[in-house]
């Protein structure tokens, strides 16, 4: 039988070859630092956008007033300073952007101090923000206090992610994690001047604290996330419950729900939050122009368009539920290869991806930011199982490749 011999390799097909053999061998040695320095990189770079292209939204007014109640009681100059500080702080463009909307929202709440006074109970429920803010305002500008809780919240999540990274010993996926980031909008919640970032960054300390078996740490990081954040509460109950139904100590964790649990009435009552449905109709069917006695009786059919309004928002304009589907996909790869989440890891996972799912039935609500807490520790838990697939996939390559004897043929 006539055979072919191979053909002779081009002279660039071989040098090709042998830098794509370099490059290889070159991150399997050093994966872990270049991926935490990449991912490092890209943390600082996006504190620094962050700092110096930060997002004007109009939730900052309302945000500078509730910060700073005390110092002005009255409605019409608590009105005034809000808006007099965010012109100060921002751009022209963006002033107008923020108050002039052709007669819409923002041009009635522009020149109606009773109004926009009535929507504060649905922010200043973020307690702790509203404190921080209104202490950093006292040594800066308040617009540049909200700018660097923003840089603070980038440099303390990045933080978290490397040091659960590194106690897993998975620094080489860093860079798969900063990625996963790019495509949750990390960059948008970081511009944002809203205290997202930071409850999400709180939240995620509280996750790496449990994970680490650190319960002191992991009721306290927790609580106050909640703090900052008072919608996290719907995934610390779910993570509570599960916690119970399975049976797993972790009395840090349940002590953070059942402090906060407690807390989110009490804070509700004080900050005259206009409750739940009143709140969902504003936020998910209706802006209402005053809040004050808004008490509208609870709709089913409203409930269900809000609901189906929101899931096509955000299946086509949102990248959170692509993502959770990517998280998903991760799990069921890893445990379909026999590595599998731990026990304590697990309930984890199904906490947060059972949480998003609670979170937008009880409030739907299509953006991804809302969502965000939820999107990076499922990916963080699975960098155990990956680098563990990872170097099984190494050691079968490699006895593929010592098994093979020089001069046979098929």
């Amino acid at each position: 039988m006539l055979t072919r011999s191979p053909a002779a390799q081009h002279p660039l097909d071989r040098l090709v070859g042998t830098g794509l053999a370099w490059a290889e061998g070159t991150y399997a040695r050093l994966a872990a630092p270049i991926g935490a320095a990449s991912f490092a990189l890209y943390i600082l770079l996006t504190a620094f956008t962050a700092w110096v292209m930060p997002d004007a939204n109009w939730d900052m007014l309302p945000y500078l007033a509730i910060s700073e109640e005390g110092t002005y009681p009255d409605v019409q100059a608590l009105h005034d300073y809000a808006y007099s500080t965010v012109k100060a702080g921002v751009s022209a463009s963006d002033y107008k952007a923020l108050t002039d909307d052709g007669g819409g929202f923002r041009s009635h709440m522009t020149e109606n101090a009773a109004d926009f006074h009535s929507l504060l109970g649905m922010y200043r429920i973020k307690f702790l923000y509203a404190e921080i803010l209104s202490t950093m305002s006292s040594v800066m500008s308040p617009v540049e206090a909200m700018r660097l809780v923003s840089v603070f919240s980038v440099l303390l999540f990045g933080a978290v992610v490397l040091l659960w990274l590194r106690s897993e010993q998975a620094l080489a996926l860093a860079p798969v994690i900063g990625a996963v980031m790019i495509m949750a909008d990390f960059g948008d919640a970081a511009r944002a001047s809203t205290p997202d970032l930071l409850g999400s960054a709180l939240l995620l300390g509280g996750l790496y604290a449990y994970v680490r078996g650190r319960e002191a740490a992991t009721a306290i990081l927790l609580f106050l996330g909640f703090m900052v954040r008072p919608d996290n509460i719907v995934f610390l109950a779910v993570f509570a419950v599960l916690l119970v139904a399975f049976r797993q100590k972790a009395w840090g964790a349940l002590a953070g729900f059942a402090a906060s649990f407690i807390a989110y009435f009490a804070i509700s009552h004080w900050a005259h939050h206009p409750g739940w449905w009143p709140h969902l109709l504003f936020s998910s069917i209706e802006q209402h122009y005053n809040m004050d006695g808004f008490e509208p009786p609870f709709s089913v059919a409203a409930y269900l368009r809000a609901f189906a309004a929101s899931l096509l928002r955000a299946l086509n304009m949102n990248s959170w539920v692509g993502v959770s589907v990517l998280a998903l996909a991760g799990w069921y790869t890893a445990a379909r290869a026999g590595f599998r989440l731990d026990r304590r890891a697990a309930i984890l996972f199904a906490a947060l991806v059972l949480g998003a799912l609670a979170k937008f039935t009880v409030f739907p609500i299509h953006d991804t930011r809302i969502y965000f807490p939820h999107l990076i520790p499922p990916f963080l838990l699975l960098a155990a199982p990956f680098m563990a697939l990872w170097s099984a996939m190494g050691r079968e390559r490699h006895h593929a490749t010592s098994n093979v004897i020089p001069g046979d043929k098929p």
